[in-house]
């Protein structure tokens, strides 16, 4: 079966965050390639930041989907574990009460992203 991996963000009973790795199950759609069931959105946002972006822990303000178009980014949950993301990824941020996460930038150069809110 085929599947688009994610990064989810998301946070326990206790308001830690954790990273977790999920997989998006695509269906095979003939000569259009594989595609994933729909997904309810209520919005989308694009975005760029200044090239000395780093964000001190906050969490997000809706589940949304963020979609990396350049540069490179590192996030922290609030356990201190870091991952770092790249131009391409796609990150469900579901972390919308408790300590949130910290993100910053590695790359010295404006970043690009979309973010997709989710119903």
């Amino acid at each position: 079966m085929e599947y688009y991996a994610i990064t989810r963000i998301f946070s326990d009973d206790a308001g830690e965050s954790h990273f977790e790795d999920i997989k998006i199950p695509l269906k095979e759609s003939g000569e259009i390639g594989f595609l994933s069931e729909i997904q309810g959105v209520s919005g989308i946002i694009f975005r760029k930041v200044k090239p000395q972006y780093d964000y001190d822990f906050h969490h997000a303000p809706a589940r949304q989907y963020i979609i990396l178009q350049d540069g490179a980014i590192e996030i922290e949950t609030s356990l201190g574990e870091k991952r770092t993301f790249e131009a391409g990824n796609v990150l469900l941020v579901e972390d919308t009460f408790g300590k949130g996460h910290r993100t910053r930038n590695l790359k010295e150069a404006v970043r690009s992203s979309i973010f997709v809110t989710l119903n």
